[in-house]
C-alpha cells in the first residue's frame, strides 16, 4: 500500500483536541514511567542475542532443523505467537490451524515463528446466567497475565496476538503492552456468515420468556443464529474489539470483518506475518538504532493518548459495546494512560452515530462490512476532524491508510480506496447524514453515584423513567417475580451486589428479555445496577456499572423497595428521591451470605475481588487506581 499522507485541509474538532490534551496532562506521570520501562527493555539487536546456550537450546529444541540453524545465526527475526485458540468459542475455532500457517509465512518472509503460549478464552454466550459468568470479567486479567508469561521468554523480536472475543482482546492488549518495546500485530479470524437475523432471534427469546414457545423452539432459533465458525454476527463486545483493533492501527486495514476460510482471509493472515517481520527488522537491526529512537515500532510507543481517543471515537460512532467503558479504561492504564467516563461522555456529545448494527439496528456485521465497513467509517470520521490522523500504526503510516479496503487481484493482496458512498444507508451513513448527532453513550450522575447508559438503541420516549424501585440482589430473583406476575407495572429494577468486588461483575443478560417484554407491553421500565449488561444490551434504558458499587459503600446498597428513582438519560440524572440525610442514616444491608467454599472455580478469584479497582477505573486488580 502506498503511503497516505495527512490531509492538511482537515482540522481536528476542538472537543477532540481538548479531551486528548486533558488525558495527556492527567497521564503525564504514569505515561512517563511506562515509557521509561519500555526504553529500559529495548535492545539494539535480536532479543535472543547473548542468551545462554542452555537457554537457547530449550527455546527451540522442538523446532525443525532449518529453523534452528536460522535462530542460531541470531540475525533473522523470530516471532512469538500468543494464541487464544479453543473450539468452545466459534470465533476462535478458525485459529486451530493458524500456527502452522503463521510459521510457514514467517519462513517465506525470512524469519521464524513459534507459539509462545496460549491464553484462556471463555465463551460468555455459554456462561450467561450461570455461575461461570462470575469468572468472566476477571478472565481478562488472567489473559493479560498469561500473555506476559508467554512473552517472558524474551527471545522474540515481535509478537502476533490471536484473539477475537469479549475479554480476550483486552487481555491480550494489556499483557502485550508490558512487552511494548516489541512490535505487536493482532491477527483476527473474522465473523461467521449471516444466519437467522438478530431481530428474529430476540423475538423468539422474548416469546420464550413469556411462555409462548418452548425450549425446542428456542434452541432451534439459537442454533440458526449461531451456526458455524467465526464471531457471532451481532455488534457486541467481540465485534467491538475487532473495530477497536483496526481503528487503533493494530490490525491491517479492512481485516476485521472478512469471513473465516476465504482466500481473502488467508491472504490477510499471511500479510499480518509479513508486516510483523517488517516491523521487527525496522526496529531491531543495529544500524537502525538512531532512526528508531525517533519513532520506535514497538506497540507501547504506538499506543499513545491519540490512539486511545481514536478507540473511544470508534466505539461511539458505531454504537459499540458498553463493556468497553471498563475495558478501554483498563487497556489505557496498561500503557500508563488515564481515562475516565467524563472523557467518553464529552466525546459522545460530538461524535455522530454512523452505524446501525444489531442491537442498535437490524443489520449484522456482515451487512456493515458490505456497506463500506471500516474503510468508509474511518474516512468519514477523519474528514470530519473526529480522529487523530497522525498516529503510528502497524503499517508505519498514519490512519489515512485505514480508509482503504483489501481485495485480491489475480490471487495477490492489494488495497483500494473504500467506497465513496455507503452501500446501504440503513446500516452505514456519512458524517453529513448520521443516524444521530451524538454517540449515544451518556454519563449518569446523582446521589446514587456514577454510571453509564447506552441510548443509541433506546427510543426517545423510553429515555426518561421515574418509577418505584424493585430491589433484588440476583437477576434470577427478578425473573421469578416476572413469572409470578408481580411486575406488570412501571418500575426501576435495582439489581445490586453485582459489582467487581461483590462477585466479579457478571453480565446480567437474563434481564434483557424480561424488561423488553414489559416495555413492549407499555410499562415504563428501566434498570439500575452495579453490574454489567451484555455488549448486546439494547432497547431498555439501563444505568450500568454504577460506581461505587454496593460492597464499596455505594448508595445503591441503601435503596429500598418502593423508593422512587429518576433515570433521565437526556439530562444524565440518576437520583433516588430520598433526602440525603435519610438515605445516609439507613443501615446498609448485610451482603448476601456466601458458602465457605465457592464452587465452579470462583474460590480462586478471591484475591482479584479484594484488590479490584472501581468500575470507572477499569475494574482491574492489575492496575489499581492511585
Amino acid at each position: 500500500m502506498s503511503e497516505n499522507r495527512p490531509d492538511p485541509s482537515v482540522s481536528l474538532h476542538p472537543v477532540l483536541q481538548r479531551v486528548t490534551e486533558r488525558i495527556r496532562e492527567r497521564s503525564a506521570p504514569t505515561r512517563q514511567a511506562y515509557l521509561d520501562m519500555l526504553a529500559a527493555s529495548r535492545k539494539p539487536g535480536r532479543y535472543r542475542q547473548g542468551l545462554g546456550c542452555a537457554n537457547a537450546a530449550h527455546a527451540w529444541a522442538a523446532l525443525p532443523t532449518p529453523d534452528k540453524l536460522t535462530l542460531a545465526q541470531e540475525r533473522q527475526p523470530h516471532l512469538g505467537i500468543v494464541t487464544a485458540y479453543n473450539d468452545m468459542l466459534s470465533a476462535h475455532q478458525p485459529y486451530e490451524h493458524y500456527p502452522m500457517r503463521l510459521r510457514e509465512a514467517a519462513r517465506l518472509a525470512g524469519a521464524t515463528a513459534q507459539v509462545a503460549g496460549g491464553v484462556p478464552a471463555m465463551c460468555d454466550g455459554v456462561t450467561q446466567g450461570e455461575d461461570g459468568m462470575e469468572l468472566s470479567l476477571f478472565s481478562r486479567d488472567v489473559i493479560a497475565l498469561a500473555t506476559a508469561v508467554a512473552l517472558s521468554h524474551n527471545v522474540f523480536d515481535a509478537a502476533l496476538c490471536l484473539g477475537v472475543c469479549d475479554k480476550i482482546v483486552p487481555g491480550l492488549f494489556m499483557g502485550a503492552l508490558q512487552f511494548g518495546h516489541l512490535p505487536v500485530v493482532f491477527v483476527p479470524a473474522g465473523p461467521m456468515t449471516s444466519g437467522l437475523s438478530n431481530d428474529e432471534k430476540a423475538q423468539v427469546r422474548q416469546q420464550y420468556a413469556q411462555g409462548l414457545v418452548g425450549r425446542a423452539e428456542l434452541l432451534a432459533s439459537e442454533q440458526a443464529a449461531y451456526h458455524g465458525p467465526g464471531t457471532c454476527t451481532f455488534y457486541g463486545t467481540a465485534n467491538s474489539n475487532q473495530m477497536l483493533m483496526e481503528i487503533m492501527g493494530l490490525h491491517l486495514p479492512g481485516a476485521s470483518f472478512v469471513n473465516p476460510g476465504t482466500p481473502l482471509r488467508e491472504a490477510l493472515t499471511d500479510a499480518a506475518v509479513r508486516q510483523a517481520v517488517h516491523l521487527s527488522q525496522a526496529d531491531s537491526l543495529p544500524q537502525q538504532v538512531a532512526q528508531r529512537a525517533a519513532q520506535p515500532a514497538g506497540m507501547g510507543w504506538q499506543v499513545d493518548e491519540r490512539v486511545i481517543v481514536n478507540g473511544i471515537v470508534g466505539l461511539l460512532a458505531t454504537g459499540g459495546s458498553t463493556n468497553h467503558t471498563l475495558h478501554l479504561v483498563a487497556m489505557a492504564r496498561a500503557a500508563g494512560i488515564v481515562i475516565d467516563w467524563d472523557d467518553f461522555s464529552e466525546l459522545s456529545a460530538v461524535v455522530p452515530l454512523l452505524a446501525r448494527v444489531y442491537p442498535n439496528g437490524k443489520a449484522d456485521v456482515n451487512h456493515f462490512h458490505a456497506a463500506g465497513g471500516m474503510g468508509f467509517l474511518v474516512r468519514e470520521l477523519l474528514d470530519a476532524g473526529l480522529l487523530h490522523e497522525d498516529v503510528h500504526t502497524i503499517l508505519g503510516q498514519g490512519l489515512r491508510a485505514y480508509t482503504h479496503e483489501p481485495h485480491l487481484v489475480d490471487g495477490h493482496l492489494t488495497w483500494r480506496p473504500a467506497p465513496a458512498a455507503s452501500g446501504d444507508e440503513d446500516v452505514l451513513r456519512p458524517a453529513s447524514r448520521p443516524f444521530s448527532p451524538d454517540g449515544g453513550l451518556r454519563l449518569m450522575a446523582g446521589n446514587l453515584g456514577r454510571a453509564v447508559v447506552k441510548v443509541s438503541a433506546v427510543k426517545p420516549e423510553h429515555r426518561v423513567v421515574r418509577a418505584p424501585a424493585v430491589v433484588v440482589t440476583d437477576q434470577k430473583q427478578l425473573e421469578q417475580r416476572f413469572k409470578a406476575g408481580e411486575l406488570n407495572r412501571d418500575f426501576v429494577a435495582v439489581v445490586r451486589e453485582q459489582g467487581p468486588r461483590a462477585n466479579g461483575m457478571p453480565e446480567l443478560h437474563k434481564l434483557t428479555p424480561v424488561l423488553a417484554v414489559l416495555q413492549d407491553q407499555g410499562f415504563h421500565v428501566a434498570l439500575v445496577t452495579d453490574g454489567r449488561m451484555s455488549g448486546a444490551s439494547g432497547k431498555v434504558p439501563a444505568a450500568i456499572h454504577l460506581s461505587p458499587e454496593a460492597l464499596d459503600g455505594g448508595a445503591i446498597a441503601r435503596v429500598q423497595e418502593g423508593d422512587v428513582i429518576l433515570l433521565d438519560c437526556e439530562r444524565g440524572l440518576l437520583q433516588v428521591e430520598v433526602e440525603d440525610a435519610v438515605l445516609a442514616a439507613r443501615p446498609k444491608p448485610a451482603p448476601q451470605p456466601q458458602p465457605a467454599w465457592l464452587p465452579h472455580g470462583r474460590q480462586l478469584f478471591g484475591l482479584f475481588r479484594e484488590g479490584v479497582s472501581r468500575a470507572e477505573q477499569g475494574a482491574s486488580p492489575l492496575f489499581p487506581a492511585d
